[in-house]
């Protein structure tokens, strides 16, 4: 039985995002900008922790917001034992050239303690040309 968190609990796990965007999947012209983002979770704590779902928070430049809710990442929930860094690659597609994403992960840990590891946020921006 998974144990729920009451207070605040630091297990050190850090999460950090890259993001590109991807003109060959994007439709400029149908307001669609398609960006490709790798997510690096390092568990720098002292048990092994696994990622159980995720939620996603996507906004556009009309600050809309979209939510995205699922089991695992990309088909996973992979366990991340301590001192291991688990990367994985995905992508999304907004209707405006820039806006942002946040959001968490549920993991547990071995002992069965859950809690949410934040997301921070972290911009998706077309790069302008100029001619």
């Amino acid at each position: 039985m998974e144990k729920k968190l009451t207070s605040e609990l630091e297990f050190k796990v850090l999460i950090s995002v890259q993001t590109e965007f991807i003109e060959e999947r994007s439709f400029i012209s149908a307001n669609k900008y398609f960006f490709s983002y790798t997510v690096t979770i390092e568990n720098h704590g002292t048990q092994s922790v696994q990622l159980i779902s995720r939620h996603w928070i996507i906004n556009n430049a009309h600050d809309e917001k979209f939510e995205v809710k699922g089991e695992g990442v990309v088909g996973e929930q992979p366990t991340i034992q301590p001192g291991e860094i688990f990367s994985y690659s995905s992508g999304t597609e907004i209707d405006t050239p820039l806006g942002n994403m946040l959001g968490t992960y549920h993991m547990v840990t071995e002992e069965g303690i859950s809690f949410d590891a934040k997301i921070p946020k972290f911009e998706l921006n077309m790069p302008r040309i100029l001619h």
